[in-house]
């Protein structure tokens, strides 16, 4: 008996289910919502449990624990592929540990091993919260969200006292730029300040406690050579330059203190005039490619949302059209539209003292707040609006830095009314990216997208605004019965059609969005429908067809 099938055994013998365990015949099939509901129940249950995962497990009786076997997903490719579609629905793309099958005597079992939400974080599907009462599916309560967001509030890292440290071993030119900013932040205190020295600054900064040195202090204003207190953490900025290939032009690597550091990546980054084509007078002539204020706040939320104990550098890579910044850690909000719809402060932190600190250094907004901006700032410009990965337990913000088409930069300015959550939705069509089914239905609703899943353009009444006409024909599909006269045309002229001349005749005509396989099986409904209704007849065969009049 291997690991699995023992764990298959302990898992039968439990008397009954419980919070992090749930048995489902699934016969031959199950409804992948339901499925993903599940997910993120047992995840975080696991998560309040203690648990490092939990299990769903098809094939088993849910009452008794009888194996009864399931023909879910009986091909290995399609049941590995779950791990791919459920990460697009989750917080953080998050997804199975691993799916296991066992071929038991009396049917096949599957197991999938879900992680437990990770500290501080709860797990969403589809941008809801679920548990188990009992053994009921339900909403995750609030008292059960506020447990696991409080997990964050536990262990702050970034508060941590170094008792060997003191303020020798900050940095008197970053101390200078904390007071600066301090009074920029605080006018109302700044005679006040001058009056402080720097022990008494420092703590009303809420940068050291009680003149203690905190980590905070060290990773701010710390001296380039007192980062040993921060061991095994690697606190470094790596700005790198790439060319058009991705090969490395350049690079340069910053240390403690980060308040000056900051500065210098942001020296480094060549934010040159991005040219518009004139086009009437939307558009200005030229503006910068990067909005200062967004590479600030950008490099800034890294420092503050970084994950120091996972002993990796921060990130900031040059392109020639975008930036990319990168830090460790998940993101504890858990989706960036929410942050941006909620357009509130987060109420949780990774390092809430760390954020703090260069928040009374005026160098972040409050949370949330900085991140709308830089959208809103990629929106006044008409560039597209910023990507967030949020995958594999790190932060990757890519910022574009010129106009990715023209047509969609014509809809902003043509549209002021829009809401940045429309924008938003909007940008995905224009990238090709998934949207949900709410997505969807909302952009529909308001005509501003026409096609099919996940083929989507922009609707009619946009096109016609916005000098996108002839992309909105390509994209539009014809009346069947145009497709039906063209054929029935050609074989009038030629006698008989072979799949290939029907191929021929209509591809061009067929929707842009459509890809080859999908046009492909547009050809065979027509042809099958046609023949159904007896007007046309195949004389071939199935792999060699000559299409004729009945």
């Amino acid at each position: 008996m291997n690991n699995i099938e023992y764990t298959l055994k302990e898992l039968l013998n439990l008397k009954a289910e419980n919070e992090v365990v749930e048995f489902k015949e699934a016969k031959n099939n199950y409804d992948f919502t339901k499925l993903g509901r599940y997910f993120s129940a047992l995840s975080n249950e696991a998560n309040l449990c203690g648990r490092p995962f939990g299990w769903l497990v098809f094939g088993v009786e849910d009452k008794n624990h009888k194996i009864v076997g399931t023909s879910f997903r009986p091909i290995r490719k399609n049941l590995d592929s779950l791990k791919g579609e459920v990460a697009k629905k989750t917080t953080n793309r998050i997804t199975f540990i691993q799916i296991y099958e066992v071929q038991h005597k009396d049917g096949r079992v599957i197991l999938f091993q879900i992680p437990a939400a990770p500290k501080g974080i709860p797990i969403a599907f589809e941008g809801h919260y679920y548990s188990r009462d009992g053994e009921e599916l339900a909403p995750l309560n609030i008292e059960k969200i506020e447990r696991i967001r409080s997990q964050v509030i536990l262990e702050d890292w970034s508060a941590v006292i170094i008792p060997e440290a003191d303020i020798d071993d900050l940095d008197e030119e970053a101390i200078l730029l904390a007071r600066k900013n301090f009074k920029s932040k605080f006018p109302d205190k700044a005679d006040e300040v001058d009056s402080w020295d720097d022990k008494i600054f420092l703590n009303k900064a809420k940068v050291t406690i009680k003149g203690k040195i905190t980590r905070t202090a060290l990773i701010l204003l710390g001296k380039d050579e007192s980062e040993h207190f921060l061991n095994p953490s690697e606190v470094k900025i790596r700005w790198k330059l790439l060319n058009s290939n991705n090969e490395d032009l350049d690079y340069e690597i910053f240390g403690i203190p980060f308040i000056l550091s900051v500065e210098k990546v942001f020296a480094k980054i060549r934010n040159i005039k991005y040219r518009y084509m004139k086009d009437g007078t939307i558009f200005p002539d030229e503006v910068t490619k990067y909005e200062p204020y967004s590479i600030r706040e950008a490099i800034n939320n890294c420092i503050a949302h970084q994950d120091y104990t996972l002993n990796s550098r921060i990130n900031v890579i040059e392109m020639e059209d975008q930036l990319i910044f990168t830090n460790q850690g998940s993101f504890i909000p858990g989706s960036v539209e929410k942050v941006i719809i909620d357009d509130s402060p987060e109420e949780f932190y990774r390092n809430r003292f760390l954020a703090t600190a260069m928040y009374n250094l005026k160098m972040v907004d409050t949370a949330g707040g900085g991140i709308k901006k830089i959208f809103n700032f990629q929106r006044a410009r008409f560039f597209p609006m910023p990507d967030y990965d949020l995958s594999n337990n790190k932060v990757k913000v890519t910022i574009p830095g010129k106009i990715l088409d023209m047509d969609y930069a014509r809809l902003l300015a043509n549209h002021k009314e829009l809401s940045l959550e429309e924008i938003i939705l909007l940008d995905k069509v224009q990238k090709k990216r998934e949207l949900s089914t709410a997505e969807e239905r909302l952009l529909k609703k308001k005509k501003l997208i026409e096609g099919r899943k996940p083929n989507y353009f922009i609707g009619l009444k946009v096109a016609q605004e916005t000098g996108q006409k002839a992309a909105y024909s390509k994209n539009k599909a014809f009346d069947k019965k145009y497709y039906v006269d063209l054929i029935s045309k050609a074989i009038q002229e030629h006698k008989e059609l072979t799949r290939r001349d029907v191929d021929d005749l209509l591809w061009n005509k067929l929707p842009e969005w459509m890809e080859d396989r999908q046009k492909k099986i547009k050809v065979n409904n027509l042809l099958s429908e046609m023949r159904r209704k007896e007007i046309i007849k195949n004389i071939g065969s199935d792999t060699n067809s000559k299409w004729v009049f009945k």
